[in-house]
């Protein structure tokens, strides 16, 4: 066979390859290749909207902290309010305990001064009296002598 011959049949063999090629075996491979394409495309799409959901997520937890953290400081707020509010009730009902107990004291002391005068009057008078009854003893009567000591009580 001559070389132009054995050319023309491997230009046939070639083209029949090329065709059976084109026909059986590249159509699958070109769809794998379209699908995996499509996979990459779905698998990079799905990467930035999970990027977008977690970019959500954290502004909604900074959101969900920063209001926590708000109403942590107003209750600590109210706490220290309330405190001060039970501290100077206390204070008040002590003021007001402390006022009663002194008005009592004050009270049993001017009954005790009243008691110690009378006490003191009873003494003055059966001494005032004695010293009379040493002196008037021959000079009064009885009567004239009960007279003269009620005078004197009711004069002290």
């Amino acid at each position: 066979m001559s070389i132009t011959g054995t050319l023309i049949i491997q230009m046939i063999v070639f083209l029949i390859l090329v065709g059976f090629t084109m026909k059986y075996i590249w159509p699958p491979i070109t769809a794998a290749l379209d699908e995996r394409a499509k996979k990459i495309a779905e698998g990079l799409s799905a990467a930035d909207k999970a990027k977008a959901d977690l970019a959500v997520a954290n502004q909604r937890v900074e959101q969900q902290l920063s209001a926590a953290r708000d109403d942590a400081s107003k209750r600590l707020a109210d706490a220290e309010r309330l405190g001060q509010q039970m501290i100077e009730e206390a204070k008040s009902r002590a003021s007001e305990e402390g006022a009663k107990i002194i008005a009592a004291a004050k009270a049993e002391a001017e009954q005790e001064s009243v008691k110690a005068r009378e006490a003191l009057r009873e003494q003055v008078a059966g001494l005032a009296v004695k010293g009379a009854e040493a002196i008037l003893r021959r000079e009064v009567t009885a009567g004239v002598h009960a007279e003269l000591l009620g005078r004197l009580k009711a004069e002290l």
